[in-house]
């Protein structure tokens, strides 16, 4: 597909109304239960539907649901059906304070689990803080470094510092003393750029911030021979896509490092990356990988919905096993004020290989990983 198709799609979509209900998919129908019921506990699970995060936000929500749906299969949670309730924003804040208040008063809604995207699981740590509701906030999708992390916020995925640094370390024989930033939108650049400049000054590095607007395979083209050879790339799938068919035009070979919330299999589909290698991080497990938590992820996965396996539902899964592992840890009732208590022991955790191991800084964020595309079509880890 084209990226321009795929952004008008995106609009279109959007401008209809009609982007929640092609997301949620009748596969996908909230099982309707009484949240009362004494068989049911809830785990919510807010979600960004916003035009930007779509892409995102689809793919982690998928991997949480296949994973919810096996665990109940499996007998739910200590014998109880687990109500999967996903909760729809627009990424603003007051569409994430709607949401909160949906499940402030419901006893039974225990957890927050898989805040996916970036932006609103900021907003959530925020809001959780100002309403003094006490609740376990659980490995929710927070790439950003700059966030301190308060005791009921739970992330279990490497922030955007650890993959830049990560990254970057590859790129590090190349003699690299100045890095571009590539925004894809005004919002990008708002969102993204006191992080980036504060990891770019950290690490040594002179950094160069271009910022698209419109087509990004104009802004492509319109490099110069003294733009860096390396750029970060912080945007959507489509944008990195366009942005790299304008680069494809250029004589300067160039690296791209894109972060977790690009998904390069749909990059390279849009006929993104032929010539301009993309080097992208991951903070999950390859999904080729033999671990035994990206076996059962494949596994599930390919039994519950007609999608690939892809990094962001992977971590969607890993998002919803923590959950439940935790949760299946506590001895006597299960509750709010006990599921928070349980998540602050922050006791180390092995799930199927995936490691969770939090730091002085409350996160567990080491593991990065990434993979590459090369000049023939192929993706390498």
């Amino acid at each position: 597909m084209h990226s321009h198709s795929k952004l008008q799609r995106r609009q279109i979509l959007q401008g209809a109304g009609l982007l929640a209900a092609q997301l949620a998919m009748p596969a996908l129908a909230q099982p309707a239960k009484s949240a009362g019921s004494a068989r049911t506990l809830s785990v919510a699970q807010l979600v960004d539907f916003s035009l930007a995060q779509q892409d995102v936000s689809k793919d982690f929500l998928i991997g949480s649901r296949a994973a919810w749906q096996d665990i109940n299969a499996r007998g739910g949670l200590r014998g109880k059906n687990v109500r999967h309730l996903t909760l729809e924003t627009d990424g603003t804040a007051a569409s994430v304070r709607a949401a909160l208040d949906k499940i402030k008063d419901d006893p039974s809604c225990v957890v927050l689990s898989g805040t996916v995207g970036d932006q609103v699981a900021s907003q959530v740590v925020a809001q959780l803080s100002q309403d003094r509701l006490a609740m376990a906030h659980v490995a929710p999708w927070l790439q950003t470094s700059i966030l301190a992390i308060d005791d009921q916020t739970f992330p279990i995925f490497a922030a955007r510092q650890q993959q830049i640094t990560y990254a970057l370390k590859t790129l590090s024989g190349m003699g690299l003393k100045e890095l571009g930033a590539v925004y894809a939108s005004n919002q990008d650049q708002t969102l993204y750029r006191t992080d980036v400049e504060r990891i770019a000054g950290s690490m040594g590095l002179k950094l160069l911030s271009l910022r698209g607007s419109g087509d990004l395979g104009v802004l492509g083209q319109k490099l110069t021979p003294s733009t860096p050879a390396v750029l970060l790339f912080l945007g959507g799938t489509p944008e990195l896509a366009q942005f790299t068919q304008g680069l494809d035009k250029q004589a300067r070979q160039r690296y791209i490092v894109a972060l977790a919330d690009v998904n390069i299999q749909t990059m390279m589909q849009m006929g993104g990356g032929r010539t301009t290698p993309v080097i992208a991080t991951q903070v999950v497990p390859l999904v080729n990988a033999s671990l035994p938590v990206v076996r059962t992820y494949r596994e599930t996965l390919g039994r519950l919905f007609d999608e690939p396996p892809v990094p962001l539902s992977l971590a969607g899964f890993i998002a919803a096993r923590y959950t439940h592992d935790v949760l299946s840890s506590i001895n006597g009732p299960l509750t709010r004020q006990t599921a928070l208590a349980e998540f602050q022991r922050r006791a180390d955790v092995d799930l199927g290989g995936f490691r969770i191991s939090y730091d002085a800084q409350r996160r567990s964020a080491t593991y990065v990983t990434q993979s590459m595309t090369t000049a023939d079509g192929r993706l390498v880890g």
